[in-house]
């Protein structure tokens, strides 16, 4: 990828950080810092009309293409947007999983019929999605999938359950990966459905985490419907579909989240050089690591996501997975082993500061969006073409 920034990009860049001054004041102002993986519970609806109030500015879905209603940008046009909107510490969006997932998903495998229907909500933030593939006995194993679906008097009728779905209780849609042939079995006979969670026949329970808050859920399907046109791809070739997903699961906004690790180990670096742990050799030679895993990520990264834009979806984006999750979790540690004794001591109530927060909800970091058994069997198999482990 050529990281050379032209005079267009330099002048899109200082039209980025512009509107993020002048837009993230007044009641917004209070949102800067807030939302974001284990913190999803913070200032929610807030958040929601500031996603909103991005959109009609004109700043979401950057990538799509114009005659879907996106802006059509370069791909270093949208690293650079969210490379200054992390570094203006604006709010975590809330429309990620529609905006960065299934929207891509959509333009690439959905009909016209569904492009008219779901894009123009997506990008306005007026419906939220939420993603329904694990399951209690498929998580990481995505073809192990039990949810089922059966056409009856032309419409879906789905029965299972799934688990850890980010922000269902907030979420409008789920698509949902379900079986939908008799007597299939893993990657085989699976289908892509887009389901109303506002129905009966659905129920939604939060997960308590070890933060104390619930973004994850368990989803309850008992003879939920959907209509039979809201399929995404051919019945049955839903595992195609899915895994496109997946690959956009791992963009461009990626780069924003380093930005975000980097506000992270600088508050580390600070607290190390307060409380003189800095002095400490191994600490300091474990806080200079960290920095160069930083650069490490971003470069590989951005190489990733040129493959992407030139059409490819290949293991890279297992080696990204490995690289930030692998990393994050140790920060967390990191973190504990700066604060010391303090770090074990909270309330009443139980209130987690920022780093305690980062120290527990980074423990999932190497689990939720592909365990890291997963990413290395994908690098053994595509990469080295070590056999597959056989199916049980």
């Amino acid at each position: 990828m050529d990281l050379t920034y032209t005079a267009e990009d330099e002048d899109f860049r200082l039209s980025v950080r512009a509107w993020l001054e002048d837009n993230l004041v007044g009641e917004f102002a209070a949102l800067r810092g807030s939302g974001g993986s284990g913190r999803e519970h913070e200032f929610f609806e807030e958040r929601r009309a500031w996603n909103q109030h991005l959109a009609a500015a004109g700043w979401t879905c950057l990538g799509w293409p114009v005659e879907h209603g996106g802006r059509g940008l370069s791909l270093l046009q949208q690293v650079i947007f969210h490379e200054e909107y992390a570094e203006a510490d604006a709010p975590a969006r809330v429309n990620h999983l529609g905006e960065e997932l299934l929207g891509p998903t959509l333009i690439a495998y959905g009909t016209e019929e569904h492009k008219a229907r779901f894009l123009p909500g997506i990008r306005a933030v007026t419906e939220l999605w939420c993603q329904g593939y694990s399951e209690p006995g498929a998580g990481s194993d995505l073809a192990g999938v039990a949810t089922r679906a059966h056409l009856a008097d032309g419409r879906w009728v789905v029965r299972g359950q799934k688990v850890w779905t980010s922000l269902a209780h907030h979420a409008d849609w789920c698509f949902v990966v379900a079986r939908t042939v008799p007597g299939s079995r893993r990657h085989a006979g699976l289908s892509y459905l887009l389901v109303p969670l506002d129905q009966p026949g659905v129920e939604i329970r939060p997960i308590l985490q070890l933060t104390g808050t619930s973004e994850f859920n368990e989803v309850f399907f008992d003879g939920a419907e959907t209509e039979e046109s809201l399929v995404v791809g051919a019945p049955g070739d839903g595992w195609r579909v899915a895994m496109a997903t997946l690959g956009f699961e791992r963009g461009v906004s990626t780069v924003g989240q380093q930005v975000g690790f980097a506000r992270e180990l600088a508050a580390i670096t600070a607290e190390a050089r307060r409380n003189g742990t800095l002095d400490d050799p191994v600490i300091a030679d474990r806080i200079a690591e960290a920095r160069l895993g930083i650069e490490v990520m971003r470069t590989h990264a951005l190489r990733t996501l040129s493959s992407y834009d030139a059409g490819s979806q290949g293991p890279e984006a297992s080696v990204s997975k490995l690289l930030w999750a692998r990393w994050h979790r140790d920060l967390g540690e990191l973190a504990m082993e700066v604060r010391g004794a303090s770090a074990l001591t909270v309330g009443p109530p139980y209130t987690l500061d920022e780093q305690q927060s980062l120290f527990l909800f980074s423990r999932a970091d190497t689990i939720y969006g592909g365990s890291d058994e997963i990413q290395r069997n994908i690098l053994a198999e595509r990469v080295l073409g070590l056999p597959k482990e056989p199916v049980q």
